[in-house]
Formats: C-alpha cells, sequence, structure tokens
C-alpha cells in the first residue's frame, strides 16, 4: 500500500524549485507552493464548470491524471513535465 499513493514524494520538491527557475534563479518553496495552488485551482475550477456545462473560462489538466488525483498533484505533474511557464509581471 505504501507504493500506490506517491503523493509529493514524486515528483521530487528540488526538481519542482528547478522546473520554475525565474530570471533571478530558482523560486523559493514558498513561491513554488503559491505558484502550484494557483494552477490547482484553476484546474478545480474547470471540473467545477465541467459540471455545469460551461467549458470556457479554464483550462484542463495538461498532464494525463485519473480521477482520484487531488488538483494540487496534477499541478504539481505539469510543473514537473514543463507544461506550465511562470509569468512575471
Amino acid at each position: 500500500m505504501a507504493g500506490t499513493n506517491q503523493g509529493i514524494i514524486e515528483p521530487p520538491i528540488e526538481t519542482l524549485l528547478h522546473k520554475t527557475d525565474s530570471e533571478g534563479g530558482a523560486l523559493s518553496k514558498y513561491q513554488l507552493v503559491i505558484y502550484a495552488a494557483r494552477r490547482a485551482r484553476q484546474i478545480n475550477d474547470y471540473y467545477s464548470d465541467l459540471h455545469e456545462g460551461n467549458l470556457f473560462d479554464n483550462v484542463g489538466p495538461l498532464v494525463d491524471s485519473s480521477v482520484e488525483d487531488k488538483p494540487l498533484t496534477i499541478a504539481l505533474h505539469e510543473i514537473a513535465e514543463d507544461k506550465l511557464r511562470l509569468r512575471t509581471s
């Protein structure tokens, strides 16, 4: 049972921090959390809109995912697979 639920262990946080390099270097753990949480909210809103029949407001998961995957897990996998780019304003 320990091998079935990987959670935050996969992908490793060190990998995620370097995948989200900004112009000033790697992001801090706190910036990574905010970045992933924003994307997780977008994914959650997408699933909510899907039930309401409105598919034009949010983008769904950009990586293969299952029904059991939480939005934050999906967001972290998207970051690890370079599916997202951090926009700095």
